[in-house]
């Protein structure tokens, strides 16, 4: 009886076992660049957090593209050890993406923050093909458009080919492809975009992401894409999967929660670690990574938001990596200051220099260290 019970036991232990390692690529003919780099990252997010930033080299408060510049450089004398970088408007062959950085810089600093041996993540925001207007445009059936058969379904295509052609781009220093964490349809839970929940069905949804993963890798022959499943803040498991593609087209599941002005703090790391432990059980029972896509609290007014507010609660998920949004500086347009990372003199700079000690916490030159990439 006890051998039995034992068996059991053992049985049971193996389940759990396998359920909680990395399963391989959605990619079958990914580069070996891009397996190892995935490998690395569900073995650092055992022990390790990635700290990114959005558009961190091109600008940040009152600069702009400063070879060697970075408002974090500038507080910690290091960088972040994940860089995000958007592909908005190159489906209009523009020389300059959403953010006004010029696609020509962006490959550079791509370029750069991969040969010190940070991570590269990409998401687009995409204007609406069906109308012409904003990624903020949610006019009904857009996403209904783009598939095969859609009104806009060529012009799709030939966004895809752009995008395709900058990404086949992006070369390290051998020639080999870039490995890149890429995020379309992102927070796509939410109602803002034309990709959203009140603007398309989940079936159509679904379809648009697959048909889009299938086309790069099989039309364009990428395989240096790690596909990244995005979210808004979600209440349960069914919210979260209720537009999921499927296991065989997604590596990463993740999702962006900010903290908003006059909001508690602990109402914000509840919602945090409310997000986080339906994330990584999902993650865990798939075998994929888990990130923090994007978050922030915009011009950061509270002076220990990274090690009061932050580090509480991510410090216990197994998170690959977390991303705060980008450092606009003052922005005509909002009538405000738009950042969310520290600069020198910034209140909650010296907060951030403790956020960066923890040793769990990796920036790039820790992370350099490690070679992810290395295939040998």
């Amino acid at each position: 009886m006890w051998a039995s019970i034992n068996a059991i036991f053992l049985c049971l232990c193996l389940l759990t076992t396998l359920q909680a390692e990395a399963q391989p690529l959605s990619d079958k003919a990914a580069d070996k660049e891009t397996q190892t780099l995935y490998k690395n990252l569900h073995k650092l997010s055992q022990k390790h957090i990635i700290f990114g930033h959005q558009d961190d080299l091109a600008y940040g408060v009152n600069w702009k593209y400063i070879a060697g510049k970075s408002d974090i450089k500038e507080v910690v004398n290091d960088y972040p050890g994940i860089y995000g970088w958007d592909l908005g408007r190159i489906e209009h062959d523009s020389l300059r993406n959403i953010d006004g950085i010029p696609f020509s810089k962006m490959r550079k600093y791509i370029q750069d923050g991969y040969g010190k041996g940070a991570v590269i993540t990409l998401s687009w925001h995409f204007d609406n093909p069906l109308t012409g207007g904003s990624s903020w445009d949610t006019t009904r059936n857009s996403v209904a458009s783009i598939l095969p058969g859609g009104a806009k379904h060529q012009l799709y295509i030939s966004w895809l080919n752009k995008a395709a052609k900058f990404i086949s781009s992006l070369k390290g220093s051998k020639g080999e492809p870039i490995p890149i964490l890429f995020r379309p349809f992102h927070e796509i839970s939410g109602n803002w975009f034309w990709w959203g929940r009140n603007v398309a069905s989940p079936a159509e949804i679904k379809k648009a992401w697959r048909f889009t993963v299938d086309y790069l890798n099989n039309n364009s022959k990428l395989h240096n894409l790690i596909f990244v499943y995005n979210t808004n803040g979600v209440a349960s498991e069914q919210e979260f999967l209720k537009y999921y593609p499927g296991d065989d087209v997604v590596d990463v599941l993740s999702f962006d929660l900010y903290q908003f002005k006059n909001q508690d703090k602990n109402a914000f790391t509840t919602a945090v670690q409310n997000n986080l432990a339906i994330l990584s059980k999902i993650a865990k029972e798939r075998g994929k990574l888990s990130a923090f896509a994007e978050t922030g609290y915009e011009a950061i007014p509270d002076a220990n938001w990274w090690t009061g507010t932050l580090w509480p609660a991510i410090k216990d998920y197994p998170l690959s990596y977390v991303l705060v949004w980008r450092n606009a500086g003052y922005m005509p347009s909002m009538k405000k200051m738009h950042y969310y990372a520290p600069f020198e003199g910034q209140v909650s700079a010296p907060d951030f220099k403790k956020f960066y000690q923890n040793k769990r916490m990796l920036f790039e030159k820790a992370l350099g260290a490690k070679k992810i990439y290395d295939t040998n």
